[in-house]
């Protein structure tokens, strides 16, 4: 088949700058056009990024030459790709606005932004976990008065170094849930080059993090009822987010309790089977193996397991019972490949595969 033409909107920053990496060579899409700011828009590529060129390997050769549009040209850039990726850098009314005006032009939108996972309507998806909330997309189309368009978003990055674990166990039924997260300065969209204050340092805040990490998990075991995403009633979480001098990578430290507290066997067993249908569909994004468990006591660690299964995987360590809890354990996931433009990609993945995103 013919690649469906990408546009991302925000492409200069880190996260756009991933989405640039990630699609070189992709089997299903190809970047047709890049926006940012007006002050990028009428350079190339590489002269708008210039030293800013944050991944590990070299800026793709097809996208160098490309000249920045003006992220809000909308009608000109929705004319020339079949969906865009929205990383765009404004305030969260902006983001709202500017991704629903994409979307009104028959556009979809693959969002890695916070602004729109409350909107009723608009699904919010790690595919392997809730992909039928994708059936909010009618609903929403009605809502725009589209035929084409809609918003589908991406959850916070560090929750989903937690929540798929917990979700492979809902047959348990999760009750209340401590997680404290260790989060990596890219999640801030920065390297130690651009935070020196983050060398040997730790910050024990990170604004907004901590409402997001305990109540997103549960629009994902939420359920869709009469056109809206009704959100799950449990588990009940507490969390603290602190910011930690690594470059990637999202670890957390679970304490858990269950209705029916499963033994450790069954609990190991459900990990390790746990699949979505990403897996069953297997797209080009999807980890073979969606979760692994590490035996050793001194793993999962930022340094040799945040890349595992493309950083698209997530590890889970040290499970054992507690003296308070019934469980504790340490999760760790990619945050800017799993957490942010690795998991938007999967999304629009599973988009194109149910034929929600085609060509124009």
């Amino acid at each position: 088949m013919s690649k469906l033409r990408v546009g991302i909107l925000g492409g200069t920053g880190m996260v756009g700058q991933r989405f640039v990496s990630l699609l070189e060579n992709h089997p299903w899409f190809e970047v047709a056009v890049i926006a940012a700011s007006p002050r990028s828009a009428g350079k190339t590529y590489e002269e708008a990024v210039g030293s800013r060129w944050k991944m590990s390997t070299p800026m793709p050769e097809a996208v160098k030459h490309i000249i920045v549009k003006d992220v809000n040209q909308v009608d000109e850039i929705s004319s020339q790709v079949d969906f865009v990726f929205s990383a765009v850098d404004m305030t969260k009314e902006e983001i709202k606005a500017i991704e629903e005006a994409y979307a009104k032009t028959e556009t979809p939108v693959v969002s890695n932004n916070s602004a729109h996972r409350w909107t009723p309507d608009v699904p919010m998806v790690v595919p392997e976990l809730n992909p039928e909330h994708l059936e909010l997309i009618p609903f929403q189309r009605e809502r725009l008065g589209t035929k084409r368009g809609f918003i589908v978003v991406k959850p916070n990055c560090s929750i989903q170094s937690y929540t798929p674990a917990l979700y492979a166990l809902k047959e348990y039924g999760p009750k209340l849930v401590v997680a404290t997260t260790y989060q990596a300065i890219s999640g801030a969209g920065k390297n130690f080059d651009e935070w020196p204050e983050m060398i040997d340092n730790v910050i024990p805040y990170i604004g907004g993090e901590e409402e997001k990490s305990e109540q997103e998990p549960l629009k994902i075991f939420g359920k869709v009822v009469e056109g809206k995403l009704e959100k799950a009633k449990g588990p009940l979480i507490t969390t603290q987010c602190i910011r930690v001098p690594v470059s990637d990578g999202h670890t957390a430290a679970i304490f858990v309790n269950f209705e029916k507290k499963p033994s450790k066997e069954e609990i190991l067993k459900a990990w390790k089977e746990f699949k979505g249908l990403p897996q069953e569909l297997e797209l080009p994004m999807a980890p073979k193996q969606f979760i692994q468990y590490l035996e050793e006591d001194n793993r999962p660690q930022t340094k040799l397991d945040r890349d595992y299964e493309g950083g698209m995987g997530v590890s889970i360590g040290r499970l054992r019972e507690d003296s308070v809890f019934d469980y504790k354990f340490v999760g760790l996931s990619h945050n800017t490949l799993r957490g942010a433009a690795g998991g938007a990609v999967l999304i629009a993945e599973l988009l194109a595969a149910k034929e929600y995103i085609t060509a124009k």
